[in-house]
């Protein structure tokens, strides 16, 4: 089986590090040999393997920076919208669904000639339904917005790739964030990010602006072994036999009830692939229970974080407790500029204790408290993302030439959202504002790594600290970077600064 891996443009390093990872776990591979495609040296938005069919369980469970998994169907050249039909056509999807489950259809492009891509999409749907009409007697309903079974088709300029999607809604939603605040970041960006870094189980992390936990949540959920897609498995209800359980509830959308897409296609709900889908159920159960003996509560995670704005810690307070983390979250409400990192108490005397790590992505706006004279005008462009729900799809804006209207529509405000950015006159208290973090994290954070999401390019020099590195991402349809900080001790810069020039 090929498979198709997508993640966040600027991801696919770590994404190919992390499937090698998965790959190598004892009961996967009792299930069989992946081969992973060599690690993309240019944005491609995602990585391609071959692997058996329970592939598809094992990272739909285990990626935590995936956005979907596409089992491809077909792959062949084509030159007009006949020829995706009649490739469509030839798929034998009957073995995989049945008349009686909604369908949805999702064509993306890269210099595709074709001059619609709605007219493309329309093509592979009627190829479908008349195959399963012709079989059956009877065609699927289309459900664009909670389907049973996703079809995805991407074109490029001579050749169309056809998939199932095996994830369902996308791998990003977790299930655990019932509050978020304005345009949060997604979880699978964040996982990358957190990869990125470095960052390790164990290495203090700190967030001064942590909103509603998302960075803090993903590295509590890392380090006690609880896979990314832990509710739409159903582990927390299985888990909590052993333990008391949340009273929390879930979102209804991803737990086990609607689960991953492969639960809906009828290769997967054989005997044999059941018990391969158990059988990773049960190894991560075991890793959790496990995990709980070293981290019996938030406190021996070392991960803590602040907020000015009390609502937002309220929400990261109860998003830890629906992600199944032990206790309540080390977060204060407090301003980022009187934020002090935790104490290190492993560090006395202890040559491999690991430097602390403070990851950051400075909200735009209100949250900040401050703003240029457009900076209203560039939170209404970005919510209109955050309501047409950029990303949930995942098409990718580094890779994909997308035309359909909807997509268009996205493309144009993004394009809206950079004018609005060059645009905007800087305000002078937020540049003070900017200077004054600056110098915080030099006082107070010394010895520590700093990483900042931001797309304002600018960032460094507002805080007068210059960057040891800076990584190319994006969050939704906004470019952004990664910037790293090496902060130095004041003994270091004594030191420094006594030097004769």
């Amino acid at each position: 089986m090929r498979f198709f891996v997508v993640c966040p443009g600027g991801l696919e390093t770590v994404l190919a590090t992390e499937l090698r990872q998965i790959a190598e776990r004892p009961e996967v591979k009792a299930q069989g040999a992946w081969v992973i495609d060599a690690t993309p040296t240019s944005p491609t938005g995602g990585v391609g393997l071959a692997g058996p069919l329970s592939a598809a369980m094992a990272l739909n469970l285990h990626s935590r920076i995936a956005s979907r998994v596409l089992l491809q169907m077909a792959e062949s050249t084509y030159r007009q919208e006949e020829d995706l039909y009649r490739l469509a056509h030839g798929l034998a999807w009957e073995e995989w669904f049945s008349h009686t489950q909604t369908l949805r259809v999702d064509v993306t492009a890269h210099r595709s000639p074709l001059k619609s891509l709605n007219f493309a999409t329309l093509k592979i749907k009627d190829a479908i339904v008349d195959r399963l009409r012709e079989v059956s007697g009877d065609r699927p309903s289309i459900d664009t917005a909670f389907p049973d079974v996703r079809v995805q088709a991407h074109l490029t300029a001579t050749h169309v790739s056809i998939y199932l999607d095996t994830s369902g809604e996308a791998l990003f939603k977790r299930g655990w964030r019932d509050e978020k605040g304005d345009a949060p970041l997604k979880e699978n960006l964040a996982a990358g990010i957190l990869a990125i870094t470095g960052w390790q189980p164990r290495q203090p992390l700190f967030d001064p602006m942590c909103g509603s936990g998302t960075f803090l949540i993903e590295a509590a959920q890392i380090a006690m072994g609880i896979p990314s897609g832990g509710i739409r498995a159903g582990l927390y209800d299985e888990a909590g036999k052993e333990s008391t359980p949340t009273r929390l509830a879930y979102r209804p959308l991803v737990t086990s009830v609607h689960g991953f897409g492969f639960l809906r296609l009828k290769p997967f709900s054989v005997g044999a692939e059941q018990k391969k889908w158990q059988a990773l159920k049960d190894a991560v159960l075991a890793e959790i229970l496990e995990r709980r003996k070293t981290f019996p509560d938030a406190q021996s995670l070392g991960i803590s974080g602040s907020d000015i704005n009390e609502k937002l810690v309220s929400m990261t307070k109860s998003n830890w407790q629906r992600a199944q983390l032990p206790g309540l979250p080390v977060v204060r409400q407090v301003d980022a500029l009187a934020a002090r990192p935790p104490a290190i108490a492993s560090s006395a005397g202890d040559a491999d204790a690991l430097p602390g790590l403070a990851l950051l992505n400075p909200p735009y706006g209100q949250r900040l408290g401050m703003k240029g004279g457009r900076g209203d005008d560039r939170d209404q462009a970005q919510n209109r993302y955050d309501d047409e729900g950029y990303g949930e799809d995942d098409v990718d804006p580094y890779s994909h030439n997308i035309e359909t209207g909807r997509q268009s529509a996205k493309r144009s405000s993004r394009e809206s959202l950079k004018r609005l950015q060059a645009e905007e006159e800087i305000d002078p208290a937020f540049l003070e504002f900017m200077q004054q973090f600056g110098q915080h994290l030099k006082d107070a954070f010394g010895g520590w790594q700093i990483f900042i999401l931001t797309a304002d390019m600018a960032l460094p020099g507002q805080l007068r600290i210059k960057e040891s590195r800076r990584t190319p991402l994006f969050n939704g349809p906004l470019e952004c970077r990664l910037f790293r900080f090496e902060m130095r001790s004041k003994a270091e810069r004594l030191e420094s600064a006594s030097k004769p020039i």
